[in-house]
């Protein structure tokens, strides 16, 4: 049976035969690999910014369209939209997203960080680190990607990286977070939660802590928008560990059933990304990748996933769905047990 049989029935989803691709590199021995034109958005690509990452992007009609998290020299950062055809050479709007919002309290309290962007039927829905007494996630929708309509908080502050399904589980919408402390946490874990109408949110359960390798050991968070597999949801995210000289921020991937997401099937004990290029050691933030976006053609199986390298630009690495898989099950381990 060839790959691209295999992957055909491995993700349970769309055919996306634009996908942004890159072969894997000759000497390459782990399961993702980076785009050789790698920055594809240069900090610089807006005359105000000062840097562009931890962005998310989509298909949208024949190409592609996201909503990018924008450091502008002032140095207040805001959502910007942006469109592509090929999902590697991007033009993003100079002016910053400005949501119809008919909620007061919330109209004047809209930071801007680390956006992810879930279609659910005819919507695209965007969430991210808005500011509400503390970071919280902001939810928002769009049909078009020109009009931005606010709804409430999705909870309470402190809570970062809120990560929608793409469909309804078991009749209720469905998230991933990370509630924490105030300020830039020390720690936190992955829960799961659950909403009839994507305003009032319940049943939150733990997904991940912390732990099982160094890497990963500081704090975690979920990253792109799970992909359905006949595995289970494939999960990727980050973890941070606190070094000598700061955080480093890796990519790791995990397996959650598919039917009941909070339990976790298999989870990566060795990341499958880690900072090692000069645009992911040196930026405002070194040693920092933070995967935010990924694109998943069910024909191939081809992964394209998007990442902020240093805080400070826009990256895209590769990964084929069953590689991945077969990684994330040879190397898995869901207990710290100190050998790791």
């Amino acid at each position: 049976m060839s790959k691209t049989s295999k992957s055909r029935r491995t993700i349970l989803g769309l055919a996306l035969p634009n996908i942004p691709w890159e072969d894997k590199p000759a000497g390459c021995r782990g399961p993702v690999w980076r785009y050789s034109g790698n920055p594809i958005i240069a900090r610089d690509a807006l005359p105000t910014s000062n840097s562009i990452f931890n962005s998310a992007v989509v298909p949208f009609k024949r190409g592609f369209a996201g909503v990018f998290r924008v450091d502008h020299t002032t140095r207040f950062t805001k959502l910007h939209a942006g469109f592509s055809e090929d999902g590697l050479r991007w033009d993003l709007n100079p002016e910053p997203i400005d949501f119809i919002c008919n909620i007061p309290e919330l109209k004047e309290r809209i930071a801007g960080y680390d956006p992810r962007v879930c279609r659910i039927g005819d919507r695209y829905y965007v969430t991210w680190c808005s500011s509400y007494y503390g970071p919280t996630i902001g939810l928002a929708y769009t049909t078009d990607f020109k009009k931005f309509h606010r709804m409430e908080n999705a909870v309470l502050p402190c809570n970062r990286n809120g990560v929608l399904f793409p469909r309804k589980i078991r009749g209720k919408y469905a998230m991933l977070s990370r509630p924490s402390d105030k300020g830039h946490t020390p720690s936190g874990d992955i829960f799961y939660s659950e909403s009839p109408d994507l305003c009032y949110w319940g049943r939150h359960r733990l997904v991940m802590a912390a732990g099982v390798s160094n890497w990963q050991c500081n704090k975690i968070g979920a990253g792109p928008i799970p992909i359905e597999t006949t595995e289970g949801w494939l999960m990727i995210y980050h973890g941070v560990v606190q070094s000598c000289s700061g955080m480093v921020y890796s990519v790791g991937a995990a397996i959650l059933d598919r039917d009941t997401p909070a339990k976790v099937r298999y989870r990566t004990v060795p990341y499958i990304l880690n900072p090692r290029t000069p645009y992911e050691c040196v930026g405002d933030v070194p040693n920092v990748v933070f995967p935010c976006a990924a694109l998943a053609d069910a024909d191939t199986g081809r992964l394209a996933i998007y990442y902020g390298g240093a805080d400070t630009v826009t990256a895209l690495a590769f990964a084929q769905v069953d590689e991945l898989i077969d990684f994330i099950k040879s190397n898995s381990g869901l207990v710290y047990d100190g050998r790791s």
